[in-house]
């Protein structure tokens, strides 16, 4: 046990921070409350009028999706690039699998029109 007594300090440490700075912002925060603070957020641009709520178009949240998911993806090349030599022949054939399911995954957005931007 007391070999985790410094990580159970360090967790009870940061939950007590996170508690006390949300309690301290919302009782020494600005309380000036004004109908555009208090409107939805789209973009910097003035909402419009939408009748019974509207749709909100997602396009962009799947187009965010789609970057943070490749991107993620390649991240992971960075540790191959880095011990390349040391891998082997087991390591170029997984990171030629891996780079094969991305590039499947990348055609498959390409024809399906998820990179289109119109």
């Amino acid at each position: 046990m007391n070999l985790y007594a410094p990580i159970l300090v360090l967790g009870t440490i940061a939950a007590v921070f996170a508690v006390v700075s949300v309690v301290a912002a919302s009782v020494i925060g600005p309380k000036r409350y004004n109908r555009a603070k208090l409107e939805a957020y789209e973009c910097g641009i003035e909402p419009a009028p939408h009748p019974a709520g509207g749709r909100f178009p997602v396009k962009y949240y799947l187009t965010a999706m789609l970057f943070i998911i490749f991107d993620i993806e390649i991240v992971f090349l960075y540790p191959w690039a880095v011990h390349f030599d040391a891998l082997g022949v087991f390591g170029l054939m997984a990171m030629a699998l891996f780079v094969f399911n991305v590039a499947v995954a990348y055609a498959y957005e390409w024809r399906r029109g998820g990179l289109s931007w119109e």
